[in-house]
């Protein structure tokens, strides 16, 4: 019996034994006072420290962030890695070169420069890039928040070449977005959501592992009809969570 018990616990997955120690310095992060007011009040809905904890961040990674928008999840995660690790970002990073990076305690995040060539053709509801390359290699994570569905499969195609190089053997690749149902054509409904089954297919297809995912973001009240910016849905979308490994 012993014997058996010792077995079973030996071939549960690694993420069950993922380091705990991580939450402290999370949860150090998340009280900081410099936070702004409106993004504490998205924790209860973003779940960051479980969110993170589910990705297996630890404070000695060297970490990428992708699109970083206004600077939500980099607030949290600039601290957290200080001191043992580092923080990139690259890809949309205007907003927080100019608003978050230049405030004390964000000296050592580093802005990629990829040459990218971000842009909006007129009249299309997606952004397009050139081909990407982070310039960095042997990346611990790399972790994205609600983008992927901002471009078609041939632009995340070139979004996730480029994880996948920047990766070591074993890294790790985070992604959270808006859900689509799955195969439903596109409409100015859902062009803010992304099907959750494409994004698995597309990730395999680079050379991808499917690691887990999580219902951390499954909300029963979104009825995935909706675009994610209407008063009914907004700040309560359906999101799925999903974390994928370099081999």
């Amino acid at each position: 019996m012993t014997r058996f018990i010792i077995l079973a616990i030996a071939c549960l997955p690694a993420l069950a034994f993922a380091d705990s120690s991580i939450e402290p310095k999370l949860n150090a992060a998340l009280a900081a006072s410099t936070r702004p007011a409106e993004d504490v009040a998205r924790d209860a809905n973003r779940l960051p420290l479980q969110t993170l904890e589910f990705f297996g961040l630890r404070d000695d990674m060297r970490v990428l962030e992708l699109f970083p928008g206004g600077g939500w999840y980099t607030r949290v995660l600039a601290p957290v890695l200080a001191d043992n690790g580092k923080l990139y970002v690259a890809l949309g990073t205007g907003t927080i070169s100019k608003n978050v990076l230049p405030d004390p305690g964000f000296d050592k995040v580093e802005v990629l420069a990829t040459k990218d060539n971000l842009r909006r053709p007129p009249g299309s509801n997606n952004y397009v890039l050139d081909d990407v390359d982070f310039g960095v290699s042997d990346l611990d994570m790399v972790v994205t928040f609600r983008n992927l569905h901002n471009f078609n499969a041939e632009n995340r195609a070139k979004v996730n070449a480029a994880v996948l190089a920047a990766l070591k053997s074993g890294g790790l690749y985070g992604v959270v977005d808006h859900t689509r149902r799955h195969m439903e054509p596109s409409n100015p409904e859902n062009r803010r959501r992304v099907d959750p089954v494409m994004v698995i297919k597309e990730l395999l297809d680079q050379g991808f592992e499917f690691v887990d995912f999580s219902d951390l973001h499954f909300r029963a009240d979104d009825e995935l009809e909706y675009e994610v910016g209407r008063h009914t849905v907004t700040g309560n979308t359906d999101r799925f969570t999903f974390l994928f490994r370099k081999p």
